[in-house]
């Protein structure tokens, strides 16, 4: 009897050692995600927690703090920042910046503000104690999105560092570490390009990435390299540039997958991950918004326009061409609304002014998302099926969105369009044409038909980099090479300089045998000489 229960014991345990994480090969893990949109938030925060979950011990640096997480998941809190204000203004109206360029865009917001938001996270007190601190890591990873300086913690910790975007194919990346550049097809981040493989279109691709790379090399990474010399004053003149660090990353986990985004090439140390916040097992719902959508038999339209877009802030005329589109259908309208209450709002239309996204997307009865093209919320809509009207604002929403219209599986509306009219016709086209559902549905399926999911990927790729000491292995060599021999304009020059010489010998030798043969022939006297 006690040779059985020691089995049985023994068998337990070994069934609880199966499916436990194996904690002796658990990493130290520093993540860097400080910046202090929600969205991007959402996003970053399942990676983190997920290796927590896997046994790693884990260490944040952000804004946003989760409630009772694991033993190993420790948080170090960056103070509260409005990115406004770090570029020396107040919030403008975001609607106001659907005329922005691109490079009005970087110079008067992306870098402004990013160096300001260094300056807070650098200084926040948590964070401040947190580096005086003895700690050692196997692994330093770094949000992608304006934080270079901070890639320098990799360096204070000599640990192997992983970028991770959230956005797609980043270009400033292709050029430091190598990777083909694909103009042609690939467009640069934050750039609308309303017709990409057209001549101007690709004309307007090459000047903004040579213009985005020069500027961010030469002088933005510039003052990112004051600010390490400032806040980590101990690592002396012998640091990696950042530029360097960037080049050298081991690896680098992108917001992405081909079956939406353009088919790219990409290294064996760029790894797609688009939608790694998404899981089958979605939240369940507060019960208000449960039964709302439950009872919704004839469907329901899904407005949003994300964290950083306030749908309150929309002029009256455009406010009042919702309203009346809105009060003539048949479906329910959900509306994340900031304020309390809508004037003239009609009787099928519900406000909120915070909606669980991802959640509600996931319900059956959603008919059409109405929102402004952020990828985040785009890849949720794609995970669950649901079709788009996508009224872009900036960035790179217009792109986005262009390429769920060429999917068939939603419509585009200009900002600077909407009225009554259009706004009617382009979601009436969808809520009464099964052709965009089916569309949607077939990326759906695109989406989710994957060898590993987008979650497994992230932790396979970054516990390899763990295994493999960096993996310096992986990376590209043409990263340690002048642009000049990567590109092969040497050996293509050489190569030309013997064409032409061959060639000029050439034509040279048919001058001259041409001058020969042209040459008058001297006639020969037939007269006998005189004795």
């Amino acid at each position: 009897m006690y040779v059985q229960l020691l089995k049985m014991i023994g068998f337990t345990l070994l069934m609880l050692f199966s499916l436990t994480p194996n904690f002796a090969e658990s990493a130290n893990i520093l993540y860097i995600i400080p910046f202090p949109s929600m969205s991007h938030y959402i996003y970053l925060r399942s990676i983190g927690l997920e290796l927590a979950k896997r046994g790693h011990n884990v260490t944040v640096i952000t804004t946003h703090l989760e409630q009772n997480p694991l033993p190993n998941y420790h948080q170090v809190q960056v103070v509260k920042s409005n990115f406004w204000e770090l570029i020396g203004g107040e919030k403008p109206n975001v609607f106001d910046m659907a005329d922005i360029s691109a490079e009005e865009f970087h110079k008067k917001i992306h870098w402004p503000g990013s160096i300001g938001l260094i300056n807070v996270v650098l200084s926040s007190p948590e964070v401040k104690e947190f580096l005086k601190k003895d700690n050692t890591f196997d692994l330093v990873i770094c949000e992608q999105f304006f934080l270079e300086a901070l890639h320098a913690l990799s360096a204070k910790y000599n640990a192997p560092l992983a970028i991770i975007s959230t956005f797609g194919n980043c270009m400033k990346h292709n050029f430091a570490t190598g990777n083909p550049l694909q103009l042609a097809t690939v467009t640069a981040e934050y750039l609308d390009v309303h017709n990409p493989t057209s001549f101007w279109g690709r004309l307007r691709n090459f000047y903004f990435t040579v213009y985005d790379y020069f500027w961010w090399k030469y002088w933005y990474l510039g003052k990112q390299e004051e600010l390490v010399k400032k806040y980590f004053p101990e690592l002396g003149d012998n640091t990696p540039s950042l530029y360097e660090l960037q080049r050298d990353a081991a690896l680098m986990l992108i917001n992405s997958h081909f079956s939406y985004d353009t088919p790219s090439a990409l290294l064996p140390n760029i790894v797609e991950i688009g939608g790694v916040h998404l899981t089958s097992n979605n939240a369940s719902l507060p019960e208000d918004l449960q039964k709302l959508l439950d009872d919704s038999k004839d469907g329901v339209v899904f407005v949003s326009f994300g964290s950083n877009v306030r749908s309150s802030e929309l002029p009256k005329q455009k406010k009042d061409a919702f309203l009346n589109v809105f009060r003539g259908l048949k479906q329910t309208v959900l509306w994340k609304w900031e304020e309390d209450n809508l004037e003239g709002k009609p009787d099928n239309l519900v406000i909120r002014k915070w909606l669980p996204q991802k959640d509600i997307l996931a319900h059956p009865n959603i008919k059409v998302f109405i929102g402004h093209g952020g990828l985040i919320g785009l890849q949720e809509t794609i995970f669950n099926g649901v079709p788009v009207v996508g009224i872009p604002i900036y960035g790179d929403q217009y792109n986005n969105l262009l390429l769920i219209e060429e999917a068939g599986a939603g419509k585009l509306l200009k900002y600077h369009k909407i009225n009554e009219e259009t706004l009617y016709k382009t979601l009436n086209d969808i809520l009464n044409d099964d052709s965009y559902m089916k569309s949607a549905k077939d990326m759906q399926r695109r989406w989710k038909d994957r060898p590993m999911s987008p979650m497994d990927t992230a932790m396979f790729w970054l516990e390899y980099v763990i295994r493999n000491k960096g993996a310096e292995y992986m990376k590209n060599p043409a990263r340690n090479m002048s642009w000049f021999a990567y590109t092969m304009v040497d050996v293509y020059a050489f190569i030309l300089v013997i064409f032409i010489t061959v060639i000029g010998s050439f034509v040279k030798l048919l001058i001259t045998v041409k001058k020969y043969l042209s040459k008058p022939q001297k006639k020969v006297s037939t007269k006998k000489k005189r004795a």
